[in-house]
């Protein structure tokens, strides 16, 4: 610290020294005849370079001037930045007053963070003040946590800040998560029932797995998993009403933690609820569908009974349309008959009797047949 503010003294010492020729000069120029003094420059030579001059210091000054109050303020608080530190910074498109103040906060806080350190984690896209802050409250905490490990848990896309409060107060999670869309999480127990029940998870953060850890959705998801099936695994929805605790008991002894960024520190069940006959209401389900099924069938033997009978039909009129036929050959036999000599003019009345008198016996019978009328 003491070499930098020696190489400022010699650097403002220097430009003294440029100055002071030309102001000697214009002392001189001034005391001349016309204008001139003994030899010296003209008049408005002198002025020219005082201005020239003059601008230069402004400027220089200017330049400077803009670093001189971060530069006191980090040196007077023990952790220095040198002038050309910032100028650089400023040239590498870096603020100087978030490298510093954090910076500040670092040395304050009794740990020894260079700026350079800051610098690179800021070029990087990190967020300085945060894991600055992050780390100052780690060390008050008691909190294994390095400068390095805090930096890439900020590149990682984490808020290491609420990583370490997290840590430090732990965090409650509502399971299920009402943003969700769901209130409660539905299980059925062995005899049927629905219960729906509501929880809370304390968590507190793992530094050491927050990289690469699962977050808040997984745990919230292994919760859900282990509560329903707690629930499912009970022979009696009354087991679980009279012992909510057994739920909590069992989701905590499959380690749920496993894998993921957060510690489970307990589980606690806010509500649990009496849902419907999940188990009555599948039996009658059941039983509609049996019920359908063998309607299906029963229709199914009518449909085929239906078509054995039209097919008894056809073979009926199939039989009746050859008796029609066998019928039409009759008249055809009496006439080959007749020409043949075997049937005489009597037996031909006497058959005519016969059909005559088998014709009035089914009229006086009443069926209607005209089975014993001879053929036209």
């Amino acid at each position: 610290m003491e070499r930098r503010s020696l190489q400022l003294a010699g650097r403002l010492a220097a430009l003294a020294i440029l100055v002071s020729p030309a102001v000697a000069l214009a002392q001189r120029g001034g005391t001349g005849a016309g204008g001139t003094g003994g030899g010296g420059l003209p008049k408005e030579a002198v002025i020219a370079i005082l201005v020239v001059v003059g601008l230069a210091v402004v400027i220089g000054l200017f330049l400077i001037g803009q670093f001189i109050n971060l530069y006191i303020q980090a040196l007077l608080s023990k952790a220095p930045v040198g002038i050309f530190e910032l100028i650089g910074m400023r040239l590498r498109k870096v603020d100087i007053r978030t490298i510093v103040y954090s910076r500040i906060r670092a040395v304050k806080s009794g740990m020894q963070i260079s700026t350079n350190q800051l610098e690179t984690h800021y070029l990087a896209g990190g967020r300085v003040p945060n894991v600055v802050s992050a780390l100052i409250a780690a060390q008050k905490a008691r909190i294994d946590l390095d400068f390095d490990t805090s930096c890439a848990i900020d590149l990682a896309g984490r808020d290491i800040l609420d990583a370490v409060n997290t840590s430090v107060n732990p965090k409650v999670i509502d399971c299920p998560n009402p943003a969700g869309g769901r209130p409660t999480i539905d299980a059925v127990a062995k005899d049927g029932i629905q219960l729906k029940a509501r929880t809370r998870v304390t968590v507190r953060t793992n530094l050491a797995r927050l990289v690469g850890g699962a977050t808040e959705e997984t745990v919230v998801a292994r919760v859900g998993e282990g509560i329903v099936s707690a629930i499912g695994s009970a022979d009696s929805h009354k087991q679980v009403l009279e012992n909510p605790d057994r739920i909590s008991k069992a989701v905590m002894a499959r380690g749920l933690d496993a894998g993921t960024a957060f510690e489970i520190l307990s589980i606690d069940i806010a509500d649990i609820d009496v849902g419907e006959n999940i188990g009555a209401k599948l039996q009658a389900d059941q039983a509609e569908a049996d019920k359908r099924r063998f309607q299906a069938e029963a229709e199914k033997r009518r449909a085929m009974a239906v078509a054995q009978e039209q097919e008894f039909k056809a073979e009926i009129q199939k039989n009746q349309a050859l008796v029609v036929l066998a019928q039409a050959d009759v008249p055809r036999a009496i006439a080959d008959a007749f020409r043949a000599g075997r049937l005489g003019v009597m037996d031909y009345y006497r058959l005519q009797n016969i059909q005559a008198d088998t014709g009035m016996r089914s009229a006086i019978a009443g069926d209607g047949s005209d089975k014993g009328r001879p053929p036209a």
